[in-house]
């Protein structure tokens, strides 16, 4: 029998757009999963906290796949940074709904913040707890960008101790997997690994890089950059910043041709970040070249990523990438930091380049010789296009299925030892 799952994800709704606010790469993982898993015969209810008063009880997010949101709170536009101080609601709103329906065979928890909620219902309803971190307060406070603040306590302390009640971790690479063992002293019986995926339907080379421009509206002989992602420090948008300012310096050639596209919106407490940017932008005297573009619906996404010559992603730290694989899915080389799940996502040399640090001359120099080099991006172009094909998101259902089923029957062995 296949299980019914209740999926837990309480710091942004997964019907909100990636990209805006607090909603970003694992808002397309919980859905893309979720509806793979749900094509496989699982029944999936994903509860999440209530962010509009027009929100209706229960929304449909694909077959299969229902959104159910809790409510907790009169105010309800709260920042993920505002949810800890109402975990005993949403936890209260959480055990409420699933005590109305006992059929469910276990809580799948995403981020800390949902795990913090996941712990207390799964004790009591005595239903296995399987949690994915996403990112981790400790990998990211040993990697913060210069002025970036550190990740709070609490989350140390609520991450350490979601590790410690889990039934099943997963990890997106090898590397997050050690982290959690290393810096979290999680079990590594209890550590499992399911890479994420890229959604190989949608996210193709279509009809080419000259086909994108003619619809986006770019020239044909353009040098174009992209960066897509939710503008924060940690994510480097100004590192790709002062970048452009060290090429079109040492390379002033490149300039008259050379357009860089920052494609995403403020996140949470960085509301400010974005005209913070533009400043920096105007003041290095860069405003012809680079421009800031709200975020821009999946739909589109594709051809913006097939009509960059290359696409950046400089994070300070990244449990996997998903921008990187979508973009390499479109055919388009990916320049990114080699951090974390970013040296899993990116093949260095095969499908994009890997650099170490975040020194903004050695960034230049890479970017500037890649946009002379046609040929070499041709190939890596072909790497790119072959290196995403090894990532669907029908791989990260079966692999998170498997997960499912060994915790169903060691819950089912010890029910029945106790009982």
């Amino acid at each position: 029998m296949k299980p019914r799952v209740a999926m837990l994800m309480v710091h942004s709704c997964p019907l909100e757009q990636a990209g805006i606010g607090d909603a970003g790469g694992m808002n397309i993982y919980v859905a893309e999963s979720a509806a793979r898993m749900a094509a496989q015969g699982v029944e999936v209810d994903i509860f999440t906290r209530r962010d509009h008063l027009d929100l209706p009880a229960v929304v449909e997010l694909s077959p299969g796949v229902n959104v159910h949101h809790l409510d907790a709170g009169h105010d309800l536009h709260w920042t993920k940074e505002q949810v800890p101080a109402h975990f005993n609601e949403l936890t209260a709103e959480f055990k409420k709904a699933l005590s109305t329906d006992q059929s469910y065979d276990l809580i799948h928890s995403h981020y800390w913040l949902s795990g913090k909620v996941a712990m207390p219902v799964a004790n009591e309803l005595k239903l296995p707890l399987v949690h994915t971190m996403h990112t981790m307060a400790r990998v990211k406070n040993l990697n913060l960008a210069e002025g970036e603040r550190p990740e709070p306590m609490i989350r140390v302390q609520g991450e350490t101790q979601i590790v410690a009640a889990a039934s099943a971790l997963t990890a997106n690479t090898d590397a997050e997997a050690a982290s959690l063992v290393s810096l979290y002293d999680a079990c590594p019986d209890t550590v499992h690994l399911v890479t994420p995926g890229v959604d190989l339907y949608n996210f193709t080379p279509g009809a080419g890089r000259t086909a994108a421009r003619k619809v986006i509206g770019i020239e044909a002989d353009t040098h174009v950059i992209t960066f897509v992602g939710r503008i924060q420090p940690h994510k480097g948008p100004e590192l790709l910043i002062r970048a452009t300012a060290e090429m079109v310096s040492h390379s002033p050639h490149l300039r008259p041709k050379l357009r860089v596209f920052i494609i995403g919106g403020a996140s949470g407490i960085n509301g400010s970040e974005v005209e913070r940017l533009k400043e920096l932008v105007n003041w290095l005297n860069i405003d012809d070249v680079i421009s800031f573009l709200p975020p821009v619906p999946r739909t589109e996404l594709p051809n913006w990523y097939r009509a960059a010559d290359l696409v950046c992603v400089p994070s300070y730290s990244e449990s996997f990438g998903l921008v990187a694989l979508e973009a390499q899915a479109c055919g388009t080389p990916v320049v990114a930091t080699a951090v974390g799940g970013l040296r899993t996502a990116v093949a260095d040399g095969i499908s994009g380049v890997l650099v170490d640090g975040h020194d903004p001359r050695a960034w230049s120099s890479v970017l500037a010789r890649l946009l002379q080099e046609p040929q070499r991006r041709v190939l890596l172009s072909m790497g790119a296009i072959e290196h995403a094909s090894h990532f669907g998101w029908d791989a990260t259902a079966r692999g998170t299925l498997d997960i499912y089923d060994q915790v169903i029957t060691d819950a089912a062995r010890i029910n029945k030892s106790i009982g």
